[in-house]
């Protein structure tokens, strides 16, 4: 059997503000959906673009820097992991699934900024993977300002 190996890198801009909340367990949550878009020409040389939306979850100390720094509109490079989440709709009883992003690394790219600030550059960060499902390795403390 093959070896698996799990990993996306998007950028994009958000669609809406960050949703934070504290899991019971009292660590940080902070889910967000990306607009990725892609612009390209067809055959016979009509210019199109096309949106990608995405949902991307984040834990720990990640997500409070998430929640505190961005907003609609912020423009955010994730690196994460795929992750299928399979539900039945209590309503029709129909089996549902969506597929979503943890985040484990993330850069601010310097979109559109939050509440009007115009100032210096966004705080970046290369923490580690805070995600309840899989533990840092790399302490996740490591956030540059």
């Amino acid at each position: 059997m093959a070896a698996s190996y799990n990993r996306v890198i998007i950028a994009g801009n958000m669609t809406r503000d960050p949703e934070a909340r504290a899991l019971p367990s009292g660590m940080a949550s902070t889910k967000f959906s990306l607009a990725i878009n892609r612009a390209y020409t067809t055959k016979e040389g009509e210019k199109r673009e096309e949106v990608t939306y995405v949902d991307v979850e984040s834990y720990g100390k990640q997500a409070e820097i998430i929640a505190k720094y961005c907003g609609k509109g912020s423009g955010i490079l994730v690196e994460g992991r795929l992750k299928l989440d399979q539900w039945e709709d209590k309503k029709t009883g129909e089996k549902r699934s969506r597929l979503g992003v943890v985040l484990e690394n993330f850069t601010f790219t310097g979109g559109k900024p939050q509440g009007g600030d115009e100032g210096g550059p966004a705080p970046r960060s290369r923490g580690g993977n805070d995600s309840p499902a899989a533990p840092s390795d790399h302490g996740g403390d490591d956030v540059p300002f």
